[in-house]
């Protein structure tokens, strides 16, 4: 474990941690309680970092891409940004056109976390939300730990409490890229969801719950992430809804990059994934070692609750309430294969 001043935000220092478990080794940082780094190795045991970001502290203030970042309050999109909670509206910040996305525009990916707990292998960031902050009810606190286990396996769990009725959906918004440059098409991918939420032009859930039958988004067998995203003007944005649980967790996704055998499991606490493929990034946005990114450069893999789900009685609750926690759990393992 090593713990290091990177440099400050708004007169606040901004520390670096790296944890190491197995072969695995990864780096996160205060702001934004952000996971930068994430070494793993390919079929040949060589290390490669699999997570999209930036060399230096300042492009993550500059770039609205969330690399890495906890998100929320209520990650992704809510119309309006109308959020009605015990027969009173409440106004959330609009910093989405006329919507709310992933908190607003000084969300959780913004504040400066502080480490509440540090050990050789996990790290646990805390910070607070006011009442009122972001359009929320609160007041909130948040946790949100990172742990690698000897395995290299990598647990991340978010955790809040809130003193009023409020919302709460936080994500993890790392972008994943198996190979560790290029873009991602050739990835193969598999989720086993039989159905997603489709969104209209501004990307909002509509409340339907559709079939993936036919749809570009039926990943129920491994494919390329490439294969049926021309059917998308801008690839993919889209939660698609996952299955039962066992034992508290659900199978998210198994993504496999051929070339260097890398493979990602990823099981989840929560009801969807978010599968966001990164068709806004551009060589505008700096990458790492000096490298521009591009169009598809990495995907997300966003667990969450349903976009819009408090505009939307049948979708899965976000509401929490004094006395209880929210807990959203993530697990990552990682193998290789030989390449193809």
């Amino acid at each position: 474990m090593k713990m290091e001043a990177i440099g400050e935000v708004s007169g606040q220092t901004i520390e670096a941690v790296t944890l190491r478990g197995g072969e695995t080794e990864a780096r996160l940082i205060t702001y934004g309680a952000r996971l930068t780094h994430l070494w793993v190795p390919d079929a040949t045991g060589r290390l490669g970092d699999i997570v999209l970001g930036h060399d230096e502290l300042a492009p993550y203030t500059q770039y609205g891409t969330y690399f890495g970042a906890t998100c929320g309050q209520y990650a992704n999109r809510i119309a309006g940004g109308k959020c009605l909670l015990d027969g009173q509206l409440h106004q959330l910040d609009l910093n989405e056109g006329p919507n709310h996305l992933h908190g607003g525009t000084a969300g959780f990916d913004r504040k400066v976390w502080r480490v509440a707990a540090l050990d050789d292998h996990s790290v646990t960031f805390a910070t607070e939300t006011g009442d009122g902050e972001m359009g929320y009810p609160g007041p909130c606190t948040l946790q949100t730990r990172y742990a690698l286990d000897e395995s290299g396996a990598l647990d991340i769990e978010m955790t809040a409490t809130t003193a009023k009725p409020t919302i709460m959906n936080m994500v993890n918004h790392a972008y994943f890229n198996l190979a560790g440059a290029g873009d991602v098409l050739g990835h193969h991918l598999q989720i086993p969801a039989a159905f997603y939420t489709p969104v209209d032009e501004a990307l909002l859930a509509t409340g339907e719950i559709a079939d993936v039958e036919g749809m570009a988004f039926d990943f129920r067998q491994s494919k390329t992430i490439g294969q049926d995203i021309g059917t998308l003007s801008s690839g993919y944005d889209h939660n698609l809804c996952l299955g039962p649980t066992m034992d508290g967790m659900r199978l998210c996704a198994v993504a496999t990059d051929p070339v260097s055998g890398r493979r990602l499991r990823l099981l989840t606490s929560e009801p969807g994934v978010q599968l966001y493929t990164g068709g806004a990034l551009s060589a505008d946005i700096p990458g790492k070692q000096g490298q521009s990114l591009c169009r598809f450069a990495g995907f997300t893999l966003e667990t969450q609750k349903f976009p819009g789900s408090p505009q939307f009685a049948h979708f899965p609750s976000a509401m929490l309430n004094p006395g209880e926690h929210y807990r959203h759990r993530m697990r990552f393992t990682f193998d290789a294969l030989s390449p193809s």
